[in-house]
């Protein structure tokens, strides 16, 4: 039972970043509308990488946690001394962003000594899952690959990122900025491994077989999620002097991943008794709603990975949807339904959070596709500003687009209250069954 724990010590510590995260984007969101908002305290320099770091911790976290809670490791100090050491390296990065204390790349702008702490918690991580998974190795489930393969390459690309501290890297351009660029779109795909890891156990779960988890489709997902995460990076430098052969291996790589997650899915779907739909009804409802977000993201990556037409979306809030789309719209939904079904295995929800949780999801899902919609509005003008527009300046061009701004913050306020109801009635259940856990 302490083992479980801990689990949930992960996934509490994951739902509080998730809701720092949605304040520091509002925050950033109002300096977009009032530029001198909170700037004295926290400028947008130090909230973006503040609002990226939450949200990635909360996918992170979480993800780790429901892993511990559905693999149940038989060593508790492991678990025990990774998530505190994790929690003190967050502390410390979360002081140099307040700080300004910015020294490291895009999206890990943390000082680069926070490497060290960062893998060795991961390597913890790995050692107590091959530890606890060894026995069962030779008749492991999809899901069991997804998670290991995660790990393992978690490890490797976060060492990755940080290799432009050599000297090789740093004094050359190229080199650095494609390094960069493929170190973090592996580490993002390392991370989705764990996610899409996460949804194939659940949905099993929720089916009550494992069918689906050892059937040839999901090991071809797989291997082809494996290659996207080896290749697929390629297709966010088209820009970049790169090998003609590595531009065309990604674009062909990056049309496919998502059509297999949205087969399964949609198959799962088909598959459920009305029985197994009721008695995991807010998990299977969350993961049927990720679905419709991947099927969203498909029809945009699609199109964003001709090169034709990345030309004029890199770099604009189209990039922007396309990452909130996949990390709050089918990561977090992927997550929220994972820890459903951990808290209704644990402890049943009750009528009224159900009740609340549906209005949560409702109000997130119309707020998030209407903030999806504006950020493609505003790339689209931002791609015709760019190419297009000789003379408008761009202050000309920012104070156009300033109601686009307050629908995209006001949309960004209803996406947070929305997760905010979710994410209460998840914490109360939570604090409740650690209580019976502590107690017991």
């Amino acid at each position: 039972m302490n083992t479980n724990k801990y689990s949930f010590y992960f996934i509490y510590t994951g739902l509080i970043s998730l809701l720092l995260g949605l304040i520091c984007g509002l925050l950033a969101g109002f300096q977009y509308i009032v530029p001198s908002f909170f700037k004295e305290i926290l400028p947008f320099s130090a909230l973006r990488p503040l609002h990226t770091f939450f949200v990635v911790s909360w996918i992170l976290l979480s993800a780790i946690g429901g892993i511990y809670y559905y693999i149940k490791p038989i060593h508790t100090k492991p678990i025990k001394n990774h998530f505190w050491l994790f929690v003190a390296t967050g502390v410390g990065i979360i002081i140099s962003y307040c700080t300004k204390n910015f020294a490291g790349k895009e999206y890990l702008e943390f000082p680069s000594y926070f490497y060290f702490p960062i893998v060795l918690g991961w390597i913890l991580f790995g050692v107590n899952y091959f530890k606890t998974m060894k026995p069962s190795f030779k008749s492991w489930p999809v899901y069991y690959w997804m998670w290991a393969t995660g790990i393992v390459l978690m490890i490797y690309h976060f060492t990755e990122a940080h290799l432009w501290l050599l000297p090789y890297f740093r004094e050359h351009f190229i080199q650095n900025i494609s390094l960069q660029w493929k170190s973090g779109g592996s580490y993002v795909g390392s991370w989705n491994m764990l996610v899409y890891g996460t949804s194939l156990y659940v949905m099993s779960k929720i089916n009550n077989s494992n069918s689906y988890a050892t059937s040839n489709k999901a090991f071809f997902f797989y291997f082809l999620g494996l290659t996207n995460l080896m290749f697929g990076w390629a297709h966010h430098i088209y820009i970049v002097p790169t090998a003609p052969w590595l531009r065309y291996l990604a674009y062909g790589i990056s049309m496919t991943e998502w059509i297999i997650l949205f087969s399964i899915i949609y198959d799962w779907k088909k598959s459920l008794s009305n029985e197994r739909k009721i008695k995991y009804l807010l998990a299977y409802r969350l993961m049927i709603l990720a679905d419709f977000w991947v099927f969203l993201n498909i029809i945009l990556a699609l199109l964003i990975s001709i090169p034709s037409i990345n030309l004029f979306t890199h770099g604009t809030h189209i990039t922007v949807a396309h990452s909130m789309g996949t990390t709050i719209g089918i990561n977090t939904l992927i997550l929220l339904s994972s820890i459903a079904y951990i808290i209704d295995t644990e402890n049943k929800f009750t009528l009224i959070s159900e009740k609340r949780i549906a209005l949560g999801i409702r109000i997130f899902n119309i707020s998030f596709l209407l903030f999806w919609i504006c950020l493609l509005f505003m790339g689209i003008k931002k791609g015709y500003w760019t190419f297009f527009s000789n003379l408008e300046s761009f202050s000309q061009f920012q104070y156009a687009l300033h109601w686009s701004y307050i629908l995209f913050v006001a949309f960004g306020f209803g996406i947070f209250v929305g997760l905010y109801i979710i994410v209460f009635e998840y914490i109360k259940n939570i604090q409740s069954i650690l209580k019976n856990k502590i107690g017991s």
